[in-house]
């Protein structure tokens, strides 16, 4: 990144963190102020902003500072976050030939919906979705299925985090119309997206759950009105369902499942898909 575009404190508190990192014990502030060559004035309020944020802590018998449990929180997220993109690519990619459409895995955050993962079909009507997008759940079928399954405890935490975003006439921005929509995805273990996001599309999307039957992601499928009619929402509504299915399979088995289990669970989830196709 050019230099015009660095923040000198945010990059004094990065090395600061870094240099936490490669500590066994933790530091106090005039071992820091002293290892990375800065001003004990400067040092003091990076750590005492790092310590009010949750990122660091500070022992009161020893004086020494290290990582707070929201680094801890995030960096377990990320892990987490990085382990379930690893265990869906193949099945998201096998959802992506077997629709043609354009595929998503997303986890959700407050009122948003979080791409982290995009298989896109080749040849067909590029979306603007990218990793790291973010969707406003209530207008996504991704963000849906998420607030559908969450518990009705985050869903209404999510919800009051800031107003329903209402991106045209066709987006379900009212508390009532929202929680009957929800209700009905529950019922039918799948969410749809009828141009409720951006005129001319739509999204099907169903709940991927870990071992402990929690919510942790949604997938989805995308593409044009004229790609997904109302004809055919039926059969790749059952499809995403047996793929999101097939994924929680494979998160449930535990991470340390070999290539080999994968490999059966996809081979199991492509006779389920021949059947609906």
């Amino acid at each position: 990144m050019p230099s015009d575009y660095a923040v000198p404190s945010v990059g004094r508190a990065m090395k600061i963190l870094e240099l936490l990192a490669r500590s066994q014990r933790g530091l106090t502030l005039s071992d820091i102020s002293r290892r990375l060559a800065l001003p004990k004035s400067s040092t003091h309020v990076l750590i005492k902003t790092l310590e009010a944020t949750g990122y660091l802590k500070n022992s009161q018998l020893s004086g020494r500072f290290c990582f707070g449990l929201k680094l801890v929180s995030l960096s377990k997220m990320a892990l987490e976050n990085l382990d379930l993109r690893e265990q869906a690519r193949p099945f998201l990619r096998d959802l992506m030939v077997q629709s043609g459409l354009t595929v998503h895995l997303a986890i959700l955050e407050g009122a948003e919906a979080v791409i982290i993962e995009k298989a896109e079909a080749p040849g067909m009507l590029r979306l603007a979705t990218w990793v790291g997008r973010r969707l406003d759940a209530n207008s996504s079928a991704v963000g849906k299925a998420l607030l559908a399954f969450s518990g009705d405890d985050i869903c209404g935490h999510s919800l009051a985090s800031r107003p329903m975003a209402r991106n045209n006439r066709n987006t379900i921005s009212s508390p009532e119309r929202l929680a009957r929509e929800l209700k009905k995805v529950r019922e039918h273990g799948y969410s749809f997206e009828d141009e409720e996001g951006e005129i001319g599309f739509r999204c099907i999307g169903a709940p991927v759950f870990d071992s402990a039957d929690v919510a942790v992601a949604a997938i989805s499928i995308a593409g044009a009105t004229s790609q997904i009619p109302n004809e055919r929402v039926t059969k790749l509504a059952a499809l995403v369902k047996v793929v999101a299915r097939h994924i929680s399979e494979r998160l449930g088995s535990g991470l340390d499942l070999p290539e080999s289990g994968g490999a059966t669970a996809r081979t199991r989830m492509r006779k389920a898909v021949r059947q609906l196709v």
